[in-house]
């Protein structure tokens, strides 16, 4: 049965705070170790307003400290934006205090804006370039030192920290089968290369140390309620921050709008039915069938669920619905 796990964005919705944000991951991530979700990933996205896990290894460590079994992880780390062996020494720390329950996935977008990506010094010529050497360099410092290694990760060195590579093109695929690594398709926000990218993955993956044979993790929003009414109406909030991004007008998450999408322009209805083609929203009996129907076109090992909702009681209440649909299918 494919396991179920959360990407939480920790959405700053309007009239809130970074802090109060911060205070909902936490509350979620222990809802969700209660609901039985496997994993609990926070990405790495710079200068937005509505997203508050800029800092992601300290968020991460916010979480894994209050809670108790759940993984916890990165989805992820852009890593252009950091030398391998700082993520090392980070995630060796986090891996060291959490043994056994930390996640590192990796991407090589900057996740932000260019000019907020020179803030970073992150080297925009050669950055995305070597990447797949930057993946390896940051592996080997996971691996047991040898005697003669000058440059070491300490922490890190021998921690079971479990990489993924993270990707939305043919890019990230490739380099996971070549690598041997599990990974994670961004699905919930760019589905155009989904089918290629698992078929990539799959018929060229060679077997690793690290893994057996490939795994695949993928990103879907859902959002759940008790009517698909309800929820087609919390799923507005999301609807609204993709307009607002695409449009070049990024801010905090909106509230929920009636009607919201019988007023959009041919051409944001036409973006949000492209990028948000894989999501699934509604009543349990709606997210059922949605499920089965993802499942049984991509043979997903585990998929990774964000649910960009405006009011927390109601996000949490999505993904106790979601929980109790996957019960049910496990049961049947």
């Amino acid at each position: 049965m494919t396991t179920l796990s959360v990407l939480d964005l920790s959405p700053v919705t309007e009239g809130s705070t970074a802090g109060q944000s911060l205070t909902n991951t936490l509350d979620l991530a222990r809802h969700a170790e209660k609901l039985g979700f496997h994993r609990y990933w926070l990405a790495e996205h710079h200068n937005m307003a509505g997203i508050a896990s800029a800092a992601t290894s300290v968020v991460i460590a916010h979480v894994a400290a209050g809670t108790s079994t759940i993984r916890v992880g990165a989805g992820g780390i852009m890593l252009p934006n950091h030398a391998p062996l700082v993520i090392a020494e980070q995630f060796g720390t986090l891996a060291a205090l959490h043994p056994g329950r930390i996640d590192l996935g990796i991407g090589r977008a900057p996740g932000t804006d260019m000019l907020t990506a020179r803030a970073l010094r992150r080297n925009l010529e050669a950055g995305v370039d070597n990447f797949p050497q930057d993946v390896v360099e940051l592996i080997n410092y996971f691996e047991p030192a040898t005697p003669d290694q000058r440059i070491r990760a300490v922490p890190g060195e021998g921690e079971q920290v479990e990489v993924w590579v993270l990707g939305s093109s043919l890019y990230g695929a490739q380099l996971a089968a070549m690598l041997g690594l599990p990974y994670a398709f961004a699905s919930h926000f760019a589905p155009a290369e989904l089918d290629h990218a698992l078929e990539v993955y799959r018929s060229r993956f060679q077997p690793s140390q690290r893994l057996a044979k490939p795994y695949v993790m993928l990103g879907v929003s859902i959002v759940a309620a008790d009517t698909d009414e309800q929820a087609k109406l919390l799923f507005t909030s999301q609807q609204q921050a993709f307009v607002n991004l695409r449009s070049g007008r990024p801010g905090r998450l909106p509230a929920p709008v009636e009607g919201y999408d019988r007023d959009l322009d041919p051409a944001a209805r036409q973006m949000l039915a492209q990028t948000l083609s894989c999501a699934i929203v509604g009543s349990r009996e709606t997210v059922q069938r949605g499920i089965e129907a993802f499942i049984t076109r991509t043979g997903a090992d585990e998929l990774m669920v964000t649910a960009q909702v405006f009011d927390h009681a109601a996000r949490k209440r999505s993904y106790e619905i979601l929980a109790e649909v996957h019960k049910g299918m496990k049961r049947a």
